[in-house]
């Protein structure tokens, strides 16, 4: 190997570099973003459910502001690069689904897709090969969800809301049958849904009392 070839790959190396540098700084502005949202709906454990909606309201400008944030990664990753630099915003990316899906249930009671969830944060189609939600970081989101809403579950009902367990337990079951239907060879994704049966249990528990104690009615 000669000179001129050490330095073609020394000139490699430093654009990496600038690259990798650039996609920190990007992706660590995306995460502060993630983590105060989520702070932000931690909030819902002490709200009643009449007030949900302004505390979604205090949310969404955020969410909004990610489209800043994701356009300045598609720009900034190479065409056909995604899987390679897609570590760098995944924790990111799943706390903001999370979000998104909470948000979306505490309004509709339902899931928010995989397509909507790329949408809310202005995803572009054509950034696909640089930058997107994975449906890994989507499943993972997800699950972070029901785990959220087993713990919404005992809360609502100290707050004096004893319809919430009954409105959740119909929706958790759903999504645990969803991803019952999956091949999950991903061990960590694996070992995350094998606990949902466990927010499933809880959750059946407290609609039990409810219940027992016909306290919905």
């Amino acid at each position: 190997m000669d000179e001129r070839e050490f330095g073609e790959i020394t000139v490699q190396l430093e654009q990496e570099a600038t690259l990798r540098e650039k996609l920190k700084d990007e992706s660590s502005k995306l995460d502060q973003k993630s983590r105060s949202m989520q702070g932000i709906m931690n909030k819902i454990h002490a709200t009643p459910t009449s007030q949900l909606p302004k505390l979604i309201e205090t949310v969404k400008p955020l969410i909004e502001s990610c489209k800043q944030n994701a356009k300045a990664m598609a720009e900034i990753v190479p065409p056909n690069s995604f899987w390679r630099w897609k570590n760098t915003w995944a924790q990111s990316i799943q706390g903001i689904v999370f979000v998104l899906a909470l948000c979306r249930f505490l309004e509709k009671g339902t899931l928010i897709t995989l397509s909507e969830a790329n949408e809310a944060i202005g995803v572009q189609e054509e950034w696909s090969d640089r930058f997107t939600i994975a449906t890994e970081d989507y499943l993972q989101g997800i699950i972070s969800l029901v785990n959220e809403l087993s713990r919404l579950t005992v809360n609502a009902v100290t707050l004096g809301d004893f319809d919430a367990p009954f409105r959740i337990s119909i929706f958790v079951k759903d999504l645990f049958a969803g991803f019952s239907l999956l091949n999950l060879k991903n061990d960590g994704m694996r070992r995350r849904f094998d606990s949902l049966k466990y927010d499933v249990k809880r959750i059946e528990e407290v609609v039990y009392d409810v219940s027992l104690r016909k306290l919905n009615m």
